[in-house]
């Protein structure tokens, strides 16, 4: 059994739970913390920390994340922290800190009270500066931002020596207080570390430790107009929180020799390891922050819980489970080379959750009258209906039949092709938990539309019944018109119309321009009083959520969630 799945059985507040020792994982995370268990690496130890930025909104690849670090410490009884990466105010802000804790938690993890920030460091890491410049290992740097990019060198090129690099300890200390005080203008100069402008590794060649920003702090306000940087900051808060395995994408790897050089330098007694896996990569979509940003602030999309967007908040309000992204981050798995993985397996994980939970319903997304005529008028009888067929257990509930209903559109062709099992002139078909009509007639309008189907019934094949065992080979979802609760559907579909949106010289315009279909239409009466974020499967529909912001009584939102067609599933089978 998988880690992540393990723990979807586990449900909320993982944690601080251990597994069983007959449930390991076989990733190569788990063989390192194996391997270091073994030679008592970390005195038996196992810590991670999940260090989101809060510079936006987080998505489905911070989930596999989320999943991965809470998931290794609960499976080898150890802990996990939320820190935040709060290291750049100027893109900071609270919104982004709350709705981090929001989709952790929703998620079904728990940091106890193991919530830190970088900035709770900020002076501890003006000190380890300090230190730095007092062993000679790092130096006050007036180039220009692009005078140190030009400097830097090249891949086959070694870079240049600052002019600045061999300034005196007394001189650095005293620029660098200065610094901090607020003496020089923002981007006139830089801490960096001194290292080696020849290395082959860009990352070594004297990176910059602090920089110079008057931007409001959303924790700290003004107290501070010098900031860490990211790759100076982290190691440090790893090693202040005694995080064991520091667990990072794939494209950190090239920053490890710094990571492990910022320890080094500072002497500091504790020492986390770093571990670099595969990032998510999801086709359809992008999973870059700045480009989610852009979707937003531009309004390509209706903020960062719009259900088309991969962010955590888009997918809960769109309907999907906590439970069923943690199975879509346990059946990618964890590897150490980058892949795309198609949206269509995270859609199958949807679909097998809700079809064991979810209640089920009729709804007419695009209404098409029928009339019974041998019907009688005014009355309505109640049918029953399962709730879940999968799951008898969840009971049945009475729906209303009346002389009018409402089919949908595609379920009648005046004129059908061969195998058209659906409703059409002089053909039968099964209304479901209901009976047998046959279209006699249809009334168009003046344009010649079909606006409303004429049948006739058989009252001896009401579903269930003693008689009812005529075949015919279709049957059709409706609901009763006279009794009908109009709503609102939303239909989804994927944000971007090509597999990778990257290529190309801007992403946005691989925008799918029908990405989301909203329809006014009518579902049975039982769902009046549908609460938000109760998800149902509409019959020959797909599976769909009460909208958690729109939606209210007598205005009911629908979201698709995902349609009842799984190519996942028919690829495997394949």
């Amino acid at each position: 059994m998988g880690l992540m799945r393990f723990l979807s059985r586990l449900g909320e507040g993982v944690n601080n739970m251990t597994t069983e020792a007959s449930m390991p994982s076989s990733n190569f995370i788990q063989n390192i913390i194996d391997e270091d268990a073994r030679t008592n690496k970390h005195q038996g130890r196992v810590h991670t920390r999940f260090p989101p930025e809060p510079n936006g909104y987080l998505h489905i690849g911070h989930a596999k994340s989320i999943c991965l670090n809470f998931g290794i410490a609960a499976q080898n009884g150890g802990l996990c922290n939320l820190r935040f990466d709060d290291t750049n105010p100027s893109k900071e802000d609270v919104e982004y800190v709350d709705s981090i804790q929001e989709d952790v938690r929703w998620l079904g993890f728990d940091w106890q009270d193991r919530m830190f920030y970088a900035s709770d460091y900020f002076g501890r890491l003006y000190e380890y500066a300090v230190l730095l410049i007092r062993k000679g290992k790092a130096y006050v740097c007036d180039l220009s931002a692009q005078e140190i990019r030009d400097y830097r060198g090249t891949l086959t090129q070694p870079g240049q020596e600052s002019p600045y690099r061999n300034r005196s300890v007394a001189e650095n200390l005293d620029l660098f207080e200065r610094m901090r005080q607020g003496e020089f203008p923002d981007g006139s100069r830089v801490l960096r570390a001194k290292i080696d402008m020849a290395s082959p590794n860009l990352n070594m060649r004297d990176p910059v430790l602090y920089r110079i920003l008057r931007s409001h702090h959303h924790r700290t306000g003004n107290q501070w107009c010098i900031y860490p940087m990211y790759d100076y900051a982290h190691p440090l808060s790893d090693a202040i929180e005694k995080v064991t395995h520091s667990i990072c994408t794939l494209e950190f790897e090239d920053h490890r020799p710094l990571y492990d050089w910022v320890l080094a330098a500072v002497e500091h007694e504790y020492r986390p390891q770093q571990i670099e896996f595969a990032r998510l990569n999801l086709n359809y979509t992008v999973m870059s922050k700045r480009k989610l940003r852009e979707l937003v602030e531009q309004k390509y999309v209706n903020g960062w819980d719009d259900p088309r967007m991969p962010t955590i908040s888009g997918l809960r309000r769109r309907g999907y489970t906590p439970e069923a992204i943690r199975d879509f981050c346990d059946r990618i798995g964890v590897a150490k080379s980058n892949s795309i993985v198609d949206i269509a397996l995270l859609e199958h994980c949807i679909r097998e959750d809700l079809n064991a939970r979810a209640m089920r319903a009729m709804a007419v997304l695009r209404p098409l009258k029928v009339v019974i005529d041998n019907y009688p008028e005014g009355v309505t009888e109640e049918l029953a209906a399962e709730n879940n067929p999968e799951k008898p257990e969840m009971g049945n509930r009475t729906i209303p039949f009346s002389r009018e209903l409402f089919i949908e559109q595609e379920d009648f062709c005046e004129n059908p092709p061969k195998k058209f099992f659906r409703l059409a002139p002089g053909q039968e078909v099964r209304l479901k938990h209901a009976y047998i009509i046959k279209c006699e007639r249809v009334v168009k309008d003046g344009a010649g539309n079909v606006v409303a189907v004429h049948c006739t019934y058989d009252p001896d094949t009401k579903s269930g019944g003693a008689a009812s065992g005529k075949k015919v080979k279709g049957t059709l979802h409706w609901v009763s018109a006279a009794h009908a609760v109009k709503a609102e559907a939303r239909l989804y579909d994927n944000l971007f119309n090509v597999e990778n949106p990257d290529e190309g010289e801007d992403y946005k315009t691989n925008l799918n321009p029908n990405s989301l279909d909203v329809l006014q239409c009518f579902v049975e009466p039982g769902l009046a009083a549908a609460e938000p974020g109760t998800r149902y499967q509409f019959l020959r529909q797909g599976y769909f959520c009460v909208d958690t912001v729109d939606s209210r009584p007598g205005q009911l939102v629908f979201n698709r969630i995902v349609s009842l067609r799984d190519s996942w599933a028919k690829a495997q089978k394949s």
